[in-house]
């Protein structure tokens, strides 16, 4: 049986990240000087059945950032930001290398491959 990660108390951390991205307009950013991590969450409208990247949830940002790992990963991943676009990675594949559980996965969700800023299917 698998568990998924449930969100502890609000405490926020990062920020959210307005940019000029070709796949999302917002993230989550994760900052040290000027080095930066952006984050993001696949979100979805039942309405116009439709899908869209955007900030992770802020119940997340601080249980991302206060894990153990975080530091290490954000030292390895992160950079200066281009043209005001820093590093991506979504929120799922940041928590798998941050062994924490994950979130569970709906079946409208694709995958966002960051060398190549494009979808997987």
């Amino acid at each position: 049986m698998r568990y998924y990660y449930t969100p502890k108390a609000i405490r926020p951390a990062g920020e959210v990240y307005i940019c000029d991205h070709p796949i999302y307009n917002s993230c989550t950013l994760y900052r040290d000087g000027d080095l930066g991590l952006a984050v993001i969450q696949q979100r979805y409208n039942p309405k116009l059945k439709c899908t869209w990247w955007g900030p992770i949830d802020l119940k997340l940002s601080g249980d991302i950032y206060q894990q153990e790992g975080f530091r290490d990963y954000f030292s390895k991943n992160s950079s200066v930001g281009k043209s005001g676009i820093y590093p991506t990675v979504e929120v799922r594949k940041l928590m798998w290398a941050l062994r924490m559980k994950p979130l569970p996965m709906s079946p409208w969700e694709t995958k966002f491959d960051s060398r190549k800023n494009s979808f997987l299917l």
